[in-house]
């Protein structure tokens, strides 16, 4: 190939790089642009009539990001109240119980007004949370409920007995590897995980009876697990009203002073990297940790 023909190729290969590079940064641009602000509203014209909104969905493994976006708007003091979308059945007793204090918080020592409306599911350790709350919404066939507390995992043990297979354990103490799922509780272990488990519930049941102004024995003798509809909570004190979302917004403005229709305010979104541009979200083929949970030993404020 002659020199020159050599030298035309290079330049049409940085030409087209550079071309290409011009246009990802475009893109790049354009997209960040139209999502900025990540589905935070705001207005000039309603300053100080905001309405803080955060979800709370899916199971509950950690208390974060819902704290952070609590705690966010409960010291902003444009937001003049906070409304948690619930859609949960639960999830783990001390991330739960985290969500919860926050809510209490906000409640109690910020003054700020907190309203849960319950959308689908609003279960165990999710009920929990909104228990700290001002007011609760549910819809009619809203699922409320589920007060208590689950410990659950797979023995395996027959599995690696037909697999002529020996779980080794070495350990300095009777009850360090209870809930191995390589063989069956002990009578004392039984009795051990069920102390603690009774220990999680009393916590559980007082909150509730705290929260909802209730007696706590009249809290206990329904905290049986069981769901109830929208319709039968309310008829049980367990929420406030019967409304969706927006019948939750509405009545969180006028009991603060907002006049005419808020400003509702969600917290910014997490932003795509230039790399999930690329490539798509590939999130759906990796496995979750909701999915990874079901391996995993722990007690859980949740309705399964």
């Amino acid at each position: 190939m002659s020199e020159g023909r050599s030298r035309t190729w290079l330049w049409v290969l940085i030409g087209g790089g550079a071309f290409f590079l011009f246009v990802l940064a475009v893109f790049t641009m354009v997209y960040l642009t139209l999502h900025a602000g990540g589905g935070e509203t705001t207005s000039l014209t309603s300053f100080g009539d905001r309405i803080g909104v955060v979800d709370l969905s899916g199971v509950i493994l950690s208390p974060q990001p819902v704290v952070d976006q609590l705690k966010k708007f409960a010291d902003d003091s444009s937001i003049k109240a906070i409304i948690l979308h619930v859609n949960s059945p639960g999830g783990g007793v001390a991330a739960s119980e985290e969500i919860y204090r926050e809510v209490k918080r906000i409640h109690t020592e910020k003054k700020k007004k907190i309203v849960v409306s319950i959308e689908t599911v609003g279960a165990s350790g999710a009920y929990y949370v909104a228990s700290a709350s001002d007011k609760i919404f549910a819809d009619q066939g809203s699922i409320v409920g589920s007060i208590g507390v689950i410990a659950q995992w797979v023995n395996y043990g027959d599995l690696l007995k037909w697999a002529k297979l020996k779980d080794v354990v070495i350990k300095t103490g009777e009850f360090k590897d209870t809930g191995n799922p390589a063989r069956d509780l002990t009578p004392a272990e039984q009795a051990y995980m069920q102390e603690l488990i009774e220990n999680m519930f009393g916590q559980f049941v007082k909150a509730v009876a705290d929260g909802r102004s209730l007696k706590y024995d009249d809290v206990k003798s329904m905290a049986n697990g069981k769901v109830w509809t929208g319709e039968q909570a309310k008829n049980l004190k367990l929420i406030d009203s019967i409304g969706d979302f927006q019948s939750a917004v509405d009545d969180t403005a006028k009991s603060v002073g907002i006049k005419g229709e808020p400003t509702l305010v969600r917290p910014e979104k997490e932003r795509k990297t230039l790399l999930d541009l690329l490539l798509g979200d590939v999130s759906q083929y990796l496995p979750t940790r909701e999915k990874l949970m079901e391996q995993q030993v722990g007690f859980y404020y949740l309705w399964k």
